[in-house]
């Protein structure tokens, strides 16, 4: 059974600013889920059809909730829903993220499925960092929780003053236009950054300003109307070819 009171907190949860004053971000099915359960993340309470309960091991039953699937429908964000809703509490973070390696800077990415859809790549190429300009999409937005599949656990994502952040990093600056020099034909290292764009206006003039590095995939198609590649298709193309040479 669910109270009046978590279906409020719960759908609040959707607004950022109810996830600032309570500290608490949604995450959502099976599989996001299992992850963050798994992780070092601080679990609030979770919601559970009967068929998902068996499956919470070593869960604090205090925390438990089970509900039915007319009131897993009420609180979740999901056309289907599936088994279970979780919230979990916001990590606290350091000031700043590690300037090592492989960084990837998100300059203003607006659809949470792109930027969720970026942190798991980074997750599978194995870049840690991630930064954000203040205007990209809340990372702890539902939506984008769900489209990192779990991912948001084990990479660091930083907002800042993106343009004071990358000036104060000492390593070639790569950004995606699309003009630029040939990715398959260009010298990368992987001590350094690769900034990806706005969906729509690319990298702003005042980050453009700091890149070292100008770079673009190329179009082998014929068909001028299509239109530049989606964010995240770009950084997954990128992070692979950064990588290939390792």
């Amino acid at each position: 059974m669910i109270s009046k009171n978590q279906l409020k907190l719960i759908q609040g949860l959707n607004q950022k600013k109810s996830r600032n004053k309570h500290n608490l971000f949604i995450a959502e099915g099976v599989k996001v889920v299992s992850e963050l359960l798994n992780s070092n993340l601080n679990l609030h309470s979770v919601y559970v059809l009967t068929e998902f309960y068996t499956k919470l091991n070593n869960i604090n039953s205090d925390k438990i909730n089970i509900i039915t699937e007319l009131e897993l429908k009420k609180i979740s964000n999901l056309k289907a829903p599936n088994q279970v809703l979780a919230l979990f509490n916001i990590p606290k973070t350091d000031d700043k993220i590690s300037n090592d390696g492989l960084i990837l800077a998100l300059d203003d990415i607006r659809d949470p499925g792109n930027l969720g859809t970026i942190i798991r790549l980074a997750d599978w190429f194995g870049v840690k960092s991630v930064l954000c300009s203040s205007n990209t999409v809340d990372v702890f937005n539902p939506k984008v929780i769900m489209a990192t599949m779990g991912s948001i656990s084990r990479v660091s994502v930083e907002y800042c003053d993106l343009y004071q952040r990358l000036k104060d990093i000492n390593k070639p600056i790569y950004g995606a236009f699309l003009e630029g020099d040939n990715i398959y034909k260009t010298q990368t290292t992987t001590n350094s950054v690769i900034v990806i764009g706005n969906e729509s206006n690319g990298i702003s003039e005042e980050i453009s300003e700091l890149i070292t590095n100008k770079i673009t995939i190329p179009q082998f198609g014929e068909a001028q109307e299509t239109e530049s590649l989606n964010a995240a298709i770009a950084t997954s193309i990128l992070l692979s070819e950064f990588r290939r040479g390792e």
